[in-house]
């Protein structure tokens, strides 16, 4: 009997590389082999300095796992991707690692659960529980450009703790980060990955900002948003108007966050930068099971979950770069709250929309979007005013008419905090369509420490108090998880006791 699953396995080969290395840019080709074609591209990453050696195999390793990342989202279609390169065995245990939960994740998300983008039987699959999802054998191909077989303990970039990268974006958590940071005194380097396309928008506000004001400030180009599109061309069950769909999700892709942070990663090698900070919440580290299939709802790459496992590959490659989030511990509720009432600089450059536009040499939200929604409602019920970051009145009032009928895309808790602070203010009616009924859920305005998705020791140690007593300054108290429930908790009093290792230079 024939697997309804075999209709997406339509790339007989994918491969990819060899990364050709120059001081300031990396070609990485793409090719597909489909049954009656080829079709080839390249994804180009370009730097504004000089970070990459050609002669230096380290630095062309570093480049191949660069151009290697995109690849890992289409590893339920291909029946082999070949790698060519340097690859060490720690970079081929992680490609294949991040393949599978990859596939896995994409075979829930994208097509076990509704999905615009999908067309044909393809939009139908019968769930299945399988051992593996990547359907694709993953080949490493060294070719005439050697293998990187050396397994040595490799000179680490920096002493880890003296300087920190932020992969930044113009939303609210890098730029919270940033101001943590900097008002702690700490070495800074806000890095920019710059796609080719639309979205570059949401960060050029920031960006120009920080370039006057923040020295350590970095820009990446890459064409990797163009590369996702050709991809999408080539996968028959995608809709191909896809471009004129309208929808907060992108039609198949799920692991993106390593096609930008991997881009970071050359800056900070040149630059001798230690620490990798990804602006991600409370709420984006999940677990959850659909059809009996486990998976990490579609948020792996911003979750808990894959800080341990890049910190993990950055040591096991002797590289002594550790990632985390400073705001794992907050909800967006809290986020923003925080922002707003800390870092008026920064927040005046906050823009968080998909569709964001130019208008006077100064990128403007569209009012339109989901998130725009939220960031709007979210700004109302915390007192704040949404023009300071480029929303007009009108906008202001057509974001909170949509959100009481169409909700807002957040945890439970948070929505249902939210539609309690904007019931409050008269702003959201108790029958209103699109949102929870409302609720006060005071550990949403709180710090929440949850063994497995927030410990205490999601932070490094020299950091945890400075950033807790800052936190502590805008949040409604802290609590902690134990037996499903919140109870309160006071984290500085906890740091004062004996505590078990933590995986952060402890």
């Amino acid at each position: 009997m024939s697997d309804p699953w075999d209709i997406l396995h339509v790339l007989r080969r994918l491969d990819v590389g060899p990364t050709h290395v120059e001081r300031h840019r990396l070609v990485t080709p793409y090719r597909v082999t489909l049954d009656q074609r080829v079709e080839e591209t390249s994804l180009i990453y370009r730097f504004e300095e000089d970070v990459l050696d050609p002669s230096d195999p380290d630095a062309c390793n570093l480049a191949g796992m660069v151009g290697a990342q995109l690849a890992l989202n289409y590893g339920l279609f291909a029946d082999e991707i070949v790698f060519h390169g340097r690859f060490d065995e720690h970079d081929r245990q992680f490609l294949r690692d991040m393949a599978e939960n990859t596939a896995r994740e994409i075979a829930v998300l994208k097509f076990l659960q509704p999905n615009p983008f999908l067309r044909g039987p393809a939009a139908e699959l019968p769930p299945v529980r399988r051992e593996r999802y990547c359907h694709a054998l993953l080949r490493f191909d060294k070719g005439s450009h050697g293998a990187h077989t050396s397994e040595r303990r490799r000179t680490p970039w920096s002493t880890g703790s003296t300087s920190h990268a932020i992969l930044s974006s113009g939303g609210k958590e890098s730029l919270l980060t940033l101001g943590v940071l900097r008002e702690l005194g700490e070495d800074c380097h806000p890095i920019f990955v710059n796609e080719s396309g639309r979205h570059w928008l949401t960060a050029l506000n920031a960006h120009r900002f920080l370039t006057v004001t923040h020295p350590g400030t970095a820009r990446v180009w890459t064409n990797c948003d163009r590369l996702f599109a050709w991809f999408l061309r080539q996968l028959p069950f995608v809709r191909q108007d896809f471009a004129n769909v309208r929808a907060d999700e992108y039609p198949i892709r799920l692991w993106t966050v390593a096609v930008f942070l991997f881009g970071a990663l050359p800056v900070m090698r040149h630059r001798g930068v230690g620490r990798i900070l990804i602006g991600d919440e409370f709420d984006t580290s999940r677990r959850a099971v659909f059809r009996g299939i486990a998976h990490y709802d579609g948020l792996y790459d911003q979750s808990r979950y894959f800080d341990v496992a890049l910190t993990r590959y950055f040591d096991r490659k002797g590289w002594g770069v550790e990632q985390f989030s400073l705001a794992r511990w907050l909800s967006e509720l809290l986020v923003q709250r925080t922002l707003a009432e800390r870092y008026p600089d920064l927040f005046r450059h906050q823009v968080s929309c998909h569709a964001a536009h130019v208008d006077h040499d100064r990128v403007h939200p569209c009012g339109r979007c989901e998130k725009c929604g939220r960031v709007v409602s979210m700004l109302i019920a915390l007192g704040q005013d949404p023009k300071l970051c480029g929303y007009t009145d009108r906008q202001i009032r057509d974001c909170l008419e949509r959100v009481a009928s169409a909700g807002v895309h957040q945890e439970g808790p948070a929505a249902q905090q939210l539609a309690f602070l904007l019931h409050q203010r008269g702003l959201l009616h108790t029958d209103a369509k699109g949102m929870p009924p409302p609720r006060e859920r005071p550990e949403v305005l709180k710090l929440r420490f949850d063994n497995d998705k927030s410990p205490l020791t999601t932070v490094p140690r020299d950091l945890r108090a400075p950033a807790l007593r800052i936190f502590l300054q805008h949040a409604n108290g802290a609590v902690k998880r134990e037996d499903r429930r919140w109870i309160d908790f006071d984290p500085l009093a906890a740091l004062a006791e004996p505590t078990g290792a933590s995986p952060h230079n402890e």
